[in-house]
């Protein structure tokens, strides 16, 4: 699970799924019967977060409130244990040794790439798993990570556990709901925070809570009433939690957006995430 480690932050900082793929025709019928084939590709490519230059300005956006930089590339040797009984968090997501999402990568880092520096600590990390526990890991596991991370197959590794675990089924449901790409991202913010299991503050439940207030555009819902039903229950669930319960990712940023109705998330954005101000032009 994405957990809150700025490492300028204190633990007030911060820091999902039955998620139902569907066919991206939700919009088809908004396209004009006359209107030229050619077009309907550029449209739908300008509308989702998995076009590589959304989804960039997305990694960019969670960097932002992660390590209060836009650099999002620089965190694959980020590792660090930040109090919040997670264990170590570290990687572009924030994968936890106490939440299984670190044991996961480390295992498929493994099958990609047998003997690698870190695949002596997977009888470790099976241990620990669930727990705040650094036994078998110290003290060398930070400077084994920082050396994994060197490595082009690890860097590959960790984009693909976040594609798998956190940004696919974000995208995916995104898309099942009908919304553009702001909505795909503030389900990936969501799902990176909170994860998607049984609780009550995972993103399925979120999603949930929103659905008892509105609709999404694929039931014949308003977007921008849709995506702010969201944004409270994201708030709620974000308050739950004594780690998350600043809520300026979505106050001063994600809502900011809405409001003035960049659906598409388009640039420039200009937002602030526990006081600091980014801009992407």
């Amino acid at each position: 699970m994405f957990t809150p480690h700025r490492k300028t932050l204190t633990i007030g900082a911060l820091l999902g799924a039955a998620l139902l793929a569907a066919p991206a025709a939700a919009h088809a019928t908004a396209v004009p019967a006359a209107a030229p084939a050619a077009s309907a590709p550029a449209a739908a490519a300008a509308t989702g977060l998995d076009d590589p230059a959304k989804k960039d300005i997305a990694m960019q956006i969670v960097s932002s409130a992660e390590n209060s930089s836009l650099d999002w590339k620089a965190q694959y040797k980020y590792i660090e244990d930040i109090g919040d009984e997670r264990g170590y968090t570290a990687g572009i997501i924030g994968f936890c040794s106490g939440t299984g999402d670190m044991l996961d990568l480390v295992e498929y880092y493994t099958q990609v790439k047998p003997g690698n520096v870190l695949a002596k600590y997977l009888p470790a990390l099976r241990k620990v798993n669930g727990t705040d526990s650094h036994q078998g890991l110290d003290p060398n596991f930070t400077k084994d990570w920082a050396k994994a991370a060197a490595d082009s197959e690890f860097k590959k590794a960790q984009d693909h556990e976040r594609d798998r675990v956190y940004f696919n089924p974000a995208v995916t449901q995104g898309k099942s709901d009908g919304v553009g790409t702001l909505g795909q991202f503030m389900y990936y913010d969501a799902i990176v925070m909170h994860g998607d299991g049984g609780d009550s503050t995972s993103f399925r439940n979120i999603r949930k809570r929103a659905l008892s207030k509105a609709k999404p555009p694929a039931q014949g819902g308003n977007e921008t009433t849709w995506l702010n039903a969201f944004l409270d229950a994201r708030v709620w669930a974000m308050k739950q939690e004594e780690a998350h319960s600043d809520t300026s990712r979505v106050d001063t940023a994600q809502r900011v957006w809405l409001k003035k109705g960049n659906l598409g998330l388009n640039t420039p954005l200009d937002w602030k995430v526990y006081g600091d101000s980014f801009h992407i032009g």
